[in-house]
């Protein structure tokens, strides 16, 4: 029977995400790929200290102690590396417990086009070329923004992801109408399609993943919590409800912060991670918790 990961979340991730390559990309970028190869072979038995996705992935990998073999979470590694030079990640990886076996080293290339072969339900990654290459296949994606130094990382055992909604779990039309005509044409608009489901963004695949490992549990001993939060406030928030009703996908919390800034808010539900499509509000959210922009929508379309 050939291996496949059927009924596994699938999380995909950069080596300069699950690790701190800053150093090493300093050689590279000052001294060229020759001499950042032969330090990386210098150093292949010096572990890596962990990087932005790392706190994220570990916590993922930790729920495959409380469900079977047959589903659970599966994190796969791409990386631009070679074999030659990956293989202090690889190292770093074992040094850190990861049960991480699966990887894609694409020597100087772009690794993104492995998303799809591995069928990640998300790809985590420090270069935005890469994450904008994968959400135009049509996978969720995004770039981790570095947190202040101030942030600090959510050390309890249950995991909470935090998502935006339009352009982000959802599609972005409303959010084409708020930025070509503005707030009162996008509430008269949503008020009048509350009943109309909304198509899915870049993120729906991937919260439905979330729902299905979530569904593993009972509410009260999961160790998955999400929560939705969002510049909507009433009445557009009736079509978000609806919306996620029709998908029959549990969101455990809902935001709806009418313009309010987000931080403080991530900061209270103790978010591991916040995926927005704004990187403005990234930047700001990644004061209080690891963010993630999506660079996705007309928010990130160039500016004529």
């Amino acid at each position: 029977m050939p291996i496949t990961f059927d009924g596994k979340l699938v999380i995909a991730t950069s080596s300069s995400a699950l690790f701190d390559l800053s150093e090493s990309h300093r050689i590279f970028n000052e001294q060229g790929l020759e001499a950042y190869r032969q330090y990386q072979i210098e150093q292949e038995d010096t572990p890596l200290e962990a990087g932005e996705a790392f706190p994220l992935v570990r916590k993922l990998l930790a729920i495959n102690d409380m469900v079977n073999s047959n589903s659970g979470v599966e994190v796969i590694l791409l990386s631009r590396n070679s074999a030659d030079t990956g293989l202090r990640v690889f190292n770093s990886i074992e040094h850190w417990g990861l049960p991480i076996t699966r990887a894609a080293f694409s020597g100087g290339k772009s690794p993104y086009q492995y998303v799809e072969a591995f069928g990640a339900h998300l790809f985590l990654s420090t270069n935005p070329g890469d994450v904008r290459a994968a959400l135009d296949l049509g996978y969720a994606a995004a770039s981790i923004i570095s947190p202040s130094r101030a942030t600090t990382k959510n050390l309890a055992a249950e995991l909470k992801i935090a998502f935006d909604g339009d352009a982000v779990l959802f599609s972005d039309e409303s959010e084409q109408i708020y930025q070509t005509q503005g707030l009162a044409a996008f509430t008269a608009s949503e008020r009048a399609a509350a009943k109309t489901p909304m198509r899915g963004g870049p993120f729906k695949p991937f919260l439905q993943a979330l729902h299905n490992l979530q569904s593993q549990f009972s509410e009260e001993s999961c160790p998955i919590r999400t929560a939705l939060v969002t510049a909507r406030s009433a009445p557009a928030h009736e079509r978000v409800v609806r919306t996620l009703r029709n998908w029959n996908i549990r969101i455990d919390e809902s935001l709806f912060l009418g313009g309010l800034d987000k931080g403080a808010f991530l900061k209270a539900f103790g978010a591991d991670v916040f995926f927005d499509d704004q990187e403005g509000h990234c930047v700001s959210a990644s004061e209080h918790v690891a963010a993630g922009h999506v660079p996705h929508g007309v928010a990130n379309k160039p500016q004529e």
